[in-house]
């Protein structure tokens, strides 16, 4: 019989069951979807905090994040890196709220700022390139001994049975798994692209036109974006892609031309909280939920586990 449950398979589920299991808990991960099918998947997955309240929780959870990755930043087989970048504003700006968190901020240079900018914020954060950090997080939860049952949750009673305490990691699935209306998504498309040599991250959530994002990893670089909120295609649009490929020439000319490598899009669990409390099913078992993180999961993921662990230990403790 497995200690605890752990549902979902994202960022959030993985982060999760891996310091549960590395804690001593026997831990199994049920999952509708294996992390290259999740949400995960489609992340540019810069360290930002994006649609995440309260502020105040998301700056603790978002701070022990990024020490985490930072660790995981020597270590190649992770695929995290650490960048430095440009957040873009077209008027002077106050500093990010999330400042505290991230080691050091400055002023952007003025020849660092692209044409039609006033302002900017360096820092250097992690960037995370999902495929191969979900597949590190997958092979090191299996190599702690744990396991994984690819079957859909319906019920949080029934999965339940015959485990010790249940987490809830289901993301946007929570809107049907728990009821919870307050659950939106927020869709995301982003292309990918060949790297052209790009080494800094740009980042311009106010641009009139959209969203504007150009992530470089090793050998490609995530253009986004979009952030429809109760959009829940994950088609990816064409016309969407075009604005997006333009918009990012016109802050990157590099890009002018560039080989497409993909076309994703994907929804973000948005809700106007995190909703990260412990709970007691009808039939006594603990249940922890941590979903609702936005456009934040992999920024929020470690912060987040640590406070599960936490709280699991809290309930099957004493």
């Amino acid at each position: 019989m497995g200690d605890v449950l752990v549902i979902g398979c994202g960022v959030s589920g993985l982060s999760t069951a891996v310091l549960l299991r590395e804690a001593g808990f026997g831990v199994r991960i049920m999952t509708a979807d294996l992390p290259a099918d999740t949400t995960s998947s489609v992340a540019a997955a810069i360290w930002y905090p994006y649609r995440a309240y309260p502020e105040d929780r998301v700056l603790a959870w978002g701070s022990r994040t990024f020490g985490v990755f930072e660790d995981l930043a020597g270590d190649p087989k992770t695929g995290v890196l650490m960048r430095e970048g440009l957040e873009l504003h077209r008027e002077s700006a106050p500093d990010p709220w999330w400042t505290d968190a991230v080691p050091s901020v400055r002023r952007g240079e003025p020849d660092e700022l692209p044409p039609g900018y006033q302002d900017g914020h360096a820092f250097t954060v992690p960037i995370i390139e999902m495929p191969a950090y979900l597949g590190y997080l997958f092979d090191r939860f299996a190599a702690a001994g744990g396991a994984v049952e690819e079957r859909p949750v319906s019920s949080l009673d029934e999965a339940a049975s015959g485990h010790r305490a249940v987490v809830n990691c289901a993301g946007l699935g929570s809107r049907d798994l728990v009821g919870d209306g307050d659950m939106v998504p927020i869709r995301g498309q982003i292309v990918r692209v060949r790297n052209p040599g790009i080494e800094r991250f740009l980042l311009d959530e106010e641009n009139p036109d959209g969203v504007t994002y150009i992530v470089p990893r090793s050998e490609d670089c995530v253009l986004g974006g979009t952030a429809e909120e109760d959009e829940w295609s994950i088609d990816p649009d064409p016309e969407v892609a075009e604005a997006i490929l333009r918009r990012c020439t016109e802050l990157e000319p590099r890009l002018a031309g560039v080989e497409i490598l993909e076309h994703r899009a994907g929804l973000r669990p948005g809700r106007p909280e995190v909703r990260l409390e412990p709970e007691t099913l009808e039939d006594g078992t603990p249940c922890v939920h941590n979903y609702g993180h936005g456009g934040s999961g992999v920024t929020l993921s470690w912060g987040c586990a640590e406070e599960v662990l936490a709280l699991v230990r809290r309930a099957l403790d004493g």
